[in-house]
């Protein structure tokens, strides 16, 4: 089963599941799920080939919506989900195979459509620093053609004492389409639905609300003010407001 890190005791709430994004970890969402543990239990994952969580040779968005559902069912059989970049994707594809599990989906910057970009640049970057020289975080991050603040993010899943990234390169490398696209998927998600976008970032145009809107048709959008892609962190306060207040509508 995934890693998990629980913030806060279960209470008469569904538990909150947060599934972070490509090369993150149960640590990226930690200061909002430990605010949002004031009403409920949340549990944040390790997403598949990412941090302690068990390596594969597969990643698609079939496979992490049933290490999702696995953790679920180990925490009370359904949950609020909140899911940011590949991990909503994964939440989406979730609520989609197997809605009984999720009561209240939200969705944080991502839309249920494949992408022309690809995330290959900063997986390779992470191939470049010889580990075995490497004593610090900035030692290696000397050794990145990568701007400060991605190549900061990225470090973040350095081990220092093993000489490893706790990131499974190979298995995401081989698996680079599956994660920037979006398989052909039926079915239909009536449950109450949220859709967080930074209103600086691209990855949920208005070009794919229709999409949304056939596929979670209770779907509401909000849009945080001055944020990126990354909006928990650039606004996190709005972020929480936004999901907190979700969650608790009647």
């Amino acid at each position: 089963m995934l890693n998990t890190v629980l913030h806060g005791t279960p209470t008469a709430a569904p538990p909150l599941l947060i599934a972070h994004g490509l090369f993150g970890s149960a640590r990226n969402w930690g200061v909002i799920a430990k605010r949002l543990s004031d009403t409920r239990q949340v549990i944040a994952v390790d997403m598949r080939n990412h941090g302690a969580s068990p390596w594969t040779d597969s990643h698609t968005y079939a496979d992490m919506a049933a290490d999702l559902a696995e953790v679920i069912a180990a925490h009370g059989g359904q949950a609020d989900v909140l899911g940011h970049s590949m991990g909503g994707k994964a939440a989406m594809m979730l609520a989609l195979m197997q809605p009984a599990l999720v009561h209240r989906l939200i969705v944080a910057d991502i839309a249920p459509v494949a992408y022309s970009h690809t995330q290959n640049g900063p997986l390779n970057a992470m191939r470049d620093p010889d580990l075995s020289r490497v004593t610090t975080r900035r030692e290696a991050q000397a050794m990145m053609d990568l701007d400060d603040a991605t190549a900061t993010f990225l470090l973040q899943s350095l081990d220092l004492a093993a000489r490893r990234f706790t990131l499974n390169l190979d298995t995401l490398s081989r698996d680079m389409d599956a994660i920037v696209g979006w398989p052909a998927v039926t079915g239909r998600f009536d449950g109450p639905t949220l859709f967080l976008r930074g209103d600086q970032s691209d990855y949920v145009p208005d070009s794919a609300i229709q999409t949304i809107e056939a596929l979670f048709p209770a779907a509401r959008i909000c849009t945080i003010p001055d944020a990126g892609h990354w909006l928990h962190a650039a606004q996190p306060r709005l972020t929480e407001a936004a999901v907190r207040a979700f969650l608790s509508a009647a």
